[in-house]
């Protein structure tokens, strides 16, 4: 009986860490941005390439300089076959997206690649820090 509510008390802890990061996840759209990518608001002169601007309502007006995200294509913005790569990217976040900004993350063209076709342009993303 012990060993029965052991392996359940397991199990509901392994679903539970494996099911937060899920509930942390906000979705929204992506757009990438060409490089070079060395002026940035955050920072000013930098050279990561796997970076991120953000909409404003994001950006807060520059406390999210230096966040980290992960991001996720879950689809095209536009009918566009074969958007999404089924990979992740984590980006570092240095810069604003001036309005008007087609997506909630303005990601750099490297970033954008690991996770979408650059033919697609604009996916719908999932995003989590």
């Amino acid at each position: 009986m012990i060993r029965m509510v052991l392996k359940f008390v397991v199990m509901v802890i392994v679903c539970a860490q494996i099911l937060a990061p899920i509930a942390e996840a906000a979705q929204g759209r992506a757009v990438f941005y060409d490089p070079p990518y060395t002026r940035s608001a955050c920072y000013g002169r930098q050279y990561d390439t796997m970076v991120v601007g953000l909409k404003s309502n994001l950006y807060q007006g520059g406390l999210a300089c230096g966040r980290r995200y992960r991001v996720r294509c879950i689809g095209p913005t536009y009918h566009f076959q074969g958007a999404c790569t089924g990979r992740t990217v984590d980006v570092k976040v240095v810069d604003f997206c001036r309005e008007p900004c087609n997506g909630d993350l303005n990601l750099s063209r490297d970033a954008f690649r690991v996770i979408a076709n650059t033919d697609a342009g604009n996916v719908r993303v999932e995003y989590t820090p």
